[in-house]
């Protein structure tokens, strides 16, 4: 699981290196946002694979907007860096990225259409 200490110092280095303000704006909506991939229910994890983990962490934290600035940016590290703890990463380009963070950013992608996303752009 990523630590608040953790995402904050991962905000604080995008910031340095794409621009923009680092800081957290709000706690508990990033403490929300990085607990979500780990929930369970009757013992179960609710999002089993890495997958589903990296989908449910970046719609979290692009739609709580726990930072100053920044959580496009943030909520797609996250994704990645939960894929690249079990070994997995995205294989597209920077266009395709681009609109995918958009299109969740603006509402018209959600949970399930990250998922499959990032199922289809999982590196082969």
């Amino acid at each position: 699981m990523i630590s608040i200490q953790l995402a904050e110092k991962l905000n604080k280095i995008i910031a340095i290196e794409s621009g923009g303000s680092s800081g957290v704006r709000d706690y508990a909506l990033l403490s929300s946002a990085l607990h979500r991939p780990f929930q369970t229910f009757n013992n179960e994890s609710l999002y089993a694979t890495a997958p589903e983990k990296a989908a449910a962490i970046m719609e979290s934290i692009i739609i709580n907007h726990p930072f100053v600035d920044g959580n496009k940016r943030m909520g797609y590290a996250f994704m990645r860096l939960i894929l690249a703890e079990e070994g997995e990463d995205i294989d597209t380009n920077e266009d395709a990225i681009y609109d995918f963070v958009i299109a969740v950013s603006e509402g018209s992608i959600r949970y399930e259409g990250i998922l499959q996303w990032i199922n289809k752009n999982l590196k082969k």
